[in-house]
């Protein structure tokens, strides 16, 4: 059974009634925003953990609590779903909650495969629910800024390449503690790997999941998507027709899957290549994205702006950040939640950055180019 297609309406001063589905580090900082706004109640928590419940109750004690994702859906009193999982389990869960006529908020990236996004996107549009992706850089009013005064008024001219990195995620090189060599009594192991296949406990793959194929895209879809949204909100082409990659599990020989320095490159139909480089090796840090016209060079991060014109001894205009860019995005959410308006990271958005990210990583596994139909978004044969 699928959702009611009507959305009850909110009162001006109603709190949004919130259901956290995955109560790790990064579920409980997502939620701990929505309380933030002033405008949403935690009502539940769901985590396979029992500690991680436990350290989410500290905050919300009144949440009730489950180790079911389907039986938290249930809960008529739960508006929306916050679902912060390892990436396996997002398309599933979200598309349950869908279903269960809630409307959602789901870390990128949206899909752990390049197959899982459309139907996500048809559960939300079928269920007429909102549905916002992670990807906070949409909302972000720095953001906002620099694409209004530098590429929406053409002073960068004719862009031809969008450069992105991120090196140095400590995330991807979690240790898991001592207290896990032994599974604890309290943590369901088999309904962590859901869908996938068997395998016995191994307290460095639930630990540190980004860093196998298996549960997440490693850091490309944990890091590029975010910057290869920018290039798409920014530029406005949003489906590849083409992505290489190469790279490796060079330094660190831990048994991860995922490769720690990755390449990637990707063409668009309009004259627009967009690269991604990263690493883990602790040489270079840092993270960015490079937007290069005839007329200038546009630099965009989390913290600033920069606009750089042609020309020697051109003069650079430096924009800080003046906004907490999570909470503007989940801000727009509960906004949305209430007018029934598209999000900035809609679904169908969150979906396109995932695939293109996808891209990237089956070129690395297949070891060859992937050749994209933008139209029926599907890959072309040999």
């Amino acid at each position: 059974m699928t959702a009611l297609s009507y959305s009850r309406v909110y009162g001006a001063n109603e709190r949004v009634q919130v259901g956290l589905i995955g109560a790790g580090d990064r579920g409980r900082h997502d939620t701990g925003n929505f309380v933030k706004t002033g405008q949403a109640n935690v009502v539940a928590v769901c985590d396979i953990w029992g500690n991680s419940i436990d350290q989410a109750k500290s905050q919300w004690p009144a949440a009730e609590s489950f180790g079911d994702h389907r039986k938290l859906l249930e809960k008529k009193d739960v508006d929306v779903a916050v679902i912060a999982t390892p990436d396996h389990w997002h398309a599933v869960i979200a598309i349950d909650a869908l279903n269960a006529g809630k409307d959602v908020y789901v870390e990128k990236p949206l899909t752990r495969t390049i197959d899982e996004g459309p139907p996500i996107v048809k559960a939300a549009r079928v269920n007429n629910r909102i549905c916002q992706v992670g990807m906070q850089q949409r909302s972000g009013q720095h953001y906002i800024q620099a694409k209004q005064q530098y590429i929406d008024t053409g002073k960068l001219g004719k862009i031809t390449l969008a450069r992105t990195w991120w090196h140095g995620n400590g995330y991807h090189l979690r240790k898991a503690p001592a207290s896990l060599k032994e599974q604890p009594s309290n943590l369901n192991w088999a309904r962590f790997l859901g869908p996938l296949k068997w395998r016995d406990w191994d307290p460095q793959q639930y630990w540190n999941w980004r860093a196998y194929l298996d549960f997440g895209g490693g850091q490309v879809t944990d890091l590029f998507t975010h910057w290869i949204d920018v290039v798409h909100m920014f530029l406005g082409q949003d489906v590849p027709v083409s992505g290489q990659a190469a790279g490796g599990v060079y330094a660190y020989k831990d048994g991860r899957t995922a490769p720690d320095t990755i390449n990637v490159l990707l063409e668009y139909p309009k004259d627009l290549t967009a690269t991604f480089e990263a690493t883990l090796v602790p040489g270079i840090t840092g993270a960015g994205i490079e937007f290069c016209g005839t007329e200038g060079k546009l630099y965009i991060d989390r913290g600033r702006y920069d606009f750089t014109p042609r020309g020697r001894n051109a003069q650079t205009t430096t924009v800080r950040a003046f906004s907490d860019i999570e909470v503007d995005h989940i801000q727009n959410f509960l906004d949305c939640v209430k007018s029934r308006k598209l999000p900035n990271g809609d679904v169908l958005i969150g979906h396109r950055s995932a695939q293109a990210s996808h891209l990237g990583n089956i070129s690395y596994l297949q070891k060859r180019r992937i050749d994209f139909d933008p139209v029926r978004e599907e890959i072309l044969p040999f």
